[in-house]
């Protein structure tokens, strides 16, 4: 709630119908000067009516006293002054009555029917008590006056009153509407920055997840290959030596190519918290399009590509893997995300076959179509069914879900799971666009 709307809330604390007890005290105080009013001008009217000064008294300041409702019931408060206007009585109690009606709620027909009649009431009666006074002598002016007098004491007693409240009322209704615009406005920022700490919440737990998935898809690999070329290596340490150095020059190669892939991207994400430090208090799209920009930078500049495809099968090869590679179709290039997924399905797909079918036979398939790339890898049972990897190797069950992550994200089709012959086979297919 904005402070006006505060303000607002805490003004309705007044007794009985007044939202303040400023108002209360303003209407106390005219209802007993308008009683006082009128009970003066009681002693007149009960003279003139015949009727004791007692009585007239307290009709007049009964009437008066109506001016305390005058916010409660308006419409009775001006009926009660048009009421005693042939008394000559309340001419406060009239002014204050139609200023009252005119600025509150009231629809604008009755506000003019009712100062119509005040209007009327007042001339009626002024031009009466005037021709009286010239009658007895007590006025020597022509007779122009008469008529020139009851117009301008009823017009002069009607209109500033009901013009003045108009004002106030259209006013009052206009600082009401744009406190509720307000209102309206600083709910609806508020829930906007709810949204917006729910994006970048949202946001932040895919950006950890991206970033857990590349670190698996980068190390994964690389480690796997590193871990069974060291299990050849104790294992022919001493009966082939010079084996025992191709392979620990391979281990030193893989090491070297993970810390590389690490740093690249270790490096992309320092930049971007330096930029962060740097930049203080920027906008959510702000932020959200530098992430965008630093992860497509991390996947155009330094992520694979499928021109690295036949190295990597290599790798496997070297470390005892039987690969198969089969590409049909035109080779061409696509986008940068496509090659880095197409690239890391087959690299996840490749690790998996070293942790849980060492030695097993393995066919990598590839086809460029028209409109979308098609990757396979498939491996036979390993040689000694249902026995684990040579190497020991862990596995923490995040690959094929990560791989289905990342083919989804770009709108193609992901399958996984065993053959017939007991071997297991993955398939994606992922949009050229």
């Amino acid at each position: 709630m904005t402070t006006t709307g505060e303000e607002h809330a805490r003004a309705g604390s007044g007794p009985w119908w007044w939202s303040r007890w400023r108002s209360a005290v303003l209407d106390g105080s005219l209802a007993l000067v308008s009683a006082v009013e009128c009970g003066a001008e009681g002693v007149p009217f009960a003279r003139d009516a015949g009727i004791p000064v007692a009585v007239g008294i307290v009709f007049g300041v009964v009437a008066g006293s109506v001016l305390l409702v005058r916010r409660k019931w308006p419409i009775a408060v001006v009926l009660v002054a048009i009421a005693i206007t042939p008394a000559q009585m309340g001419f406060l109690l009239g002014i204050v009555g139609l200023y009252t009606l005119a600025a509150c709620e009231v629809p604008r027909r009755i506000i003019g029917a009712l100062a119509g009649m005040s209007l009327v009431g007042t001339a009626v009666v002024t031009f009466v008590r005037v021709r009286q006074g010239m009658a007895r002598g007590d006025l020597t002016l022509g007779d122009w006056f008469v008529p020139f007098a009851a117009v301008t004491t009823a017009l002069g007693l009607t209109a500033p009153p009901v013009l003045l409240g108009l004002y106030v009322g259209a006013r009052r209704r206009l600082m009401e509407s744009l406190r509720e615009r307000a209102d309206s406005l600083e709910r609806e920022l508020q829930l906007l920055a709810e949204r917006a700490e729910e994006r970048a919440e949202w946001a932040r737990n895919e950006e950890r997840t991206r970033i857990a998935r590349e670190m698996h898809d980068v190390v994964a690999h690389r480690v796997s290959l590193m871990v069974v070329h060291a299990a050849a290596l104790q294992a022919v340490a001493r009966k082939d030596p010079e084996k025992a150095v191709r392979n620990a020059a391979l281990v030193g190669d893989m090491g070297r190519q993970a810390l590389t892939e690490l740093r690249q991207m270790l490096g992309v994400l320092r930049a971007g918290e330096d930029a962060g430090r740097r930049v203080p208090g920027v906008p959510l799209a702000a932020v959200r399009e530098a992430a965008a920009v630093a992860v497509s930078r991390a996947g155009e500049e330094d992520g694979p590509s499928l021109s690295e495809l036949e190295e990597l099968i290599g790798q496997s090869a070297a470390a005892g893997m039987v690969v198969d590679l089969s590409v049909e179709g035109e080779a061409r290039s696509y986008a940068a995300a496509v090659e880095q997924t197409a690239y890391r399905v087959v690299q996840e797909a490749l690790t998996n076959v070293h942790k849980h079918a060492a030695g097993a036979k393995t066919h990598v398939r590839l086809a460029h179509r028209v409109s979308e790339i098609a990757m396979q890898v498939e491996n036979e049972p390993p040689p000694e069914p249902g026995s684990a990897s040579a190497a020991g190797l862990p596995s923490g069950g995040n690959g094929l879900v990560g791989m289905r992550e990342r083919v989804v994200a770009l709108g193609g089709v992901f399958v996984s799971g065993p053959t017939d012959a007991g071997g297991f086979r993955v398939s994606a297919v992922i949009p050229a666009a």
